[in-house]
């Protein structure tokens, strides 16, 4: 973007595919002075999955509309979110998640110069940091913790202290990575909201934030890092996509709970803006039946599908060869064998539950066994033989 765009001209692309944005006014007053300062947080728990590329499309706007991005590897985040990471693993997952985000990155071609990688624990665990942790502590209620956190931290039975603190280092890592704006899903939106509220009580800046949607999963829920079953990730192979998206809920018809209908308009045609104004969407089909479908647009596509016009198996090819265009490079990249070593490391194979060896039964002495325990049995059982006989 040129030195002469337009204030108007940086909102709408940072703002651009969002869901909601809140404090606008206030990111345009900075934009008529300098440009934004921005960061958005990841914690390092399990593998990152497609649902990425929302965050990384919005990341490549926000570079080309002058923003300086910082990226934070929230690895106490990660520890603290019920242990989703255990502190063994988490620096290995730090360097993964580094490494998964600058392939993604490059994938769809963002430059990497501008962005800065920080993590949390860097800064998180100073004198500084610690002691407004504590005053935060002494403002926030419990109420307000445990419900800014509840679309964010695991929800348990009994839910531990470290997911009330969760929420409240969010807001305050907003001061100390120094930004005007916050990235993050629309499921982060509550913790904004005590960012805002509670801030300012000691004595720093209300930021203004910006909400991606959220990229319902396979099966109709949230894509999660932590449900296998609801995502793809971002080095399945080609298979495992074909065979993950053949099973994906996709019912005839059905608009609204359609994780394949949501990839296209919040993943592909966004990622594909990036490098052409007119996208396109193929869903292959044998020349006997009609040959592709080319759609130009989401609501042209969306409206086919809800017509029944468009068949669930032809949506479900067009996002198999989308998704595998898409993740090829990011595979290929980590053929390397350093990275493949950073994977082990991240995520060590589940250790082999031991064989229960059977244990051999005694044989035991069936003469010894045939002896009278006594005696009087002895007797017993002699004077019995000749009644049996009698009794014949």
């Amino acid at each position: 973007m040129s030195n002469n765009t337009t204030v108007d001209e940086k909102y709408n692309l940072i703002t651009r595919n969002l869901q909601e944005v809140l404090g606008g006014d206030e990111i345009k007053k900075i934009l008529q002075e300098r440009n934004l300062k921005v960061y958005w947080g990841t914690a390092p728990t399990g593998r990152p999955h497609i649902g990425y590329f929302v965050a990384m499309a919005k990341i490549a706007d926000l570079l080309a509309a002058g923003c300086e991005v910082k990226v934070l590897l929230a690895d106490l985040h990660a520890f603290l979110d019920n242990m989703k990471a255990p502190l063994e693993l988490v620096a290995h997952r730090v360097k993964y998640y580094e490494a998964i985000v600058k392939a993604v990155l490059r994938s769809i071609g963002v430059p990497l110069e501008k962005l800065k990688f920080i993590v949390g624990s860097s800064y998180e665990l100073s004198k500084e940091y610690t002691l407004d942790n504590f005053k935060l502590a002494a403002c926030i209620t419990e109420h307000d913790a445990k419900k800014a956190g509840a679309e964010v931290v695991k929800q348990v039975a009994s839910p531990l202290l470290s997911g009330l603190l969760y929420p409240q280092m969010q807001a305050l890592d907003e001061e100390y990575l120094d930004v005007d704006c916050q990235l993050g899903g629309v499921d982060q939106r509550k913790i904004f909201v005590l960012a805002e509220k509670y801030l300012p009580q000691i004595g720093y800046k209300k930021r203004s934030h910006l909400m991606n949607p959220m990229v319902p999963g396979l099966t109709g829920s949230k894509m999660s890092a932590s449900d296998p079953d609801s995502k793809i990730d971002f080095l399945d192979d080609a298979k495992s996509v074909q065979k993950k998206i053949k099973k994906a809920f996709c019912e005839e018809g059905n608009i609204t709970d359609n994780g394949l209908l949501a990839f296209i308009k919040y993943v592909y045609f966004p990622v594909k803006q990036l490098s052409t104004d007119k996208p396109t969407f193929v869903c292959p089909r044998p020349e006997k039946w009609g040959g592709d479908i080319v759609f130009e647009d989401y609501a042209t596509l969306e409206k086919e599908f809800a017509e029944k016009k468009l068949h669930p198996g032809d949506l479900k090819a067009g996002v198999i060869a989308a998704l595998n265009t898409m993740m090829d490079p990011i595979r290929k990249e980590f053929e390397n064998p350093e990275l493949k070593e950073l994977i082990t490391l991240a995520y060590p194979p589940p250790a082999a539950k031991p064989v229960k060896e059977k244990k051999k039964k005694e044989k035991k002495n069936t003469k010894e066994e045939e002896k009278p325990e006594n005696k009087t049995e002895g007797a017993s059982a002699a004077a019995a033989a000749p009644a049996a006989a009698a009794a014949k």
